[in-house]
């Protein structure tokens, strides 16, 4: 699969969906995929990396996944928190229905999966947790970021997962000197080549 398609709007080629059985907050579940996504064999490695390093999410408010894909994050948010409201973003229709239809099957009525032009702008986050979709481009990125991070509520924390080899340690000081005062980033940890990156706001 060609890296451009999975943030195309309408992946190329027909929707074919297939079962997918995958390890989610503790427990096997079976839910489904396609081609034309992001990652759409399983959780990748970033991704299985950001579900074993941070906390558990806030029990309430609002949380965000950005860049859904099929809905590992997102689900494990709603799975984690059920009296939250996640929100789980991405530009690929084929992944918001994926994603919608996921939650349904594990009983999530509390995800909405959406196109970011469609998020209320005046929500503000409690967290924020991502694999951020590096390939997107430096310049797409910072303005992906730059869209959701000062969105986070006052005393929200953000968690990003990102492969050293693509630019973990200049993103977290880009994001450093171009966030606004009243955030601060650190590495939170390392594993398996990547770093995870915290992002806080001060209450």
């Amino acid at each position: 699969m060609g890296s451009d398609h999975y943030f195309s709007s309408t992946p190329s080629g027909p929707e074919v969906r297939r079962p997918l059985r995958v390890s989610l907050n503790g427990a096997e579940r079976t839910l489904q995929s396609a081609g034309g996504i992001f990652s759409p064999d399983g959780i990748d490695k970033g991704t299985a990396v950001l579900l074993e390093e941070v906390p558990a999410p806030p029990a309430t408010g609002n949380l965000l996944d950005i860049g859904c894909g099929w809905g590992p994050i997102a689900l494990t948010l709603a799975l984690k928190s059920p009296a939250a409201q996640v929100y789980a973003v991405d530009v690929n229709e084929r992944s918001l229905g994926l994603t919608r239809d996921n939650a349904a099957a594990l009983g999530c009525e509390n995800v909405i999966a959406a196109l970011p032009a469609d998020v209320d702008p005046e929500v503000r986050f409690d967290a924020i947790w991502s694999n951020p979709p590096i390939r997107i481009g430096k310049d797409e990125l910072h303005a992906l970021l730059l869209l959701w991070l000062p969105r986070l509520a006052p005393g929200g924390t953000a968690w990003l997962v990102v492969q050293k080899n693509l630019g973990s340690d200049s993103l977290q000081r880009w994001l450093t000197e171009t966030l606004p005062a009243g955030f601060a980033v650190s590495r939170h940890s390392t594993a398996k080549s990547f770093r995870v990156l915290k992002v806080e706001r001060s209450a």
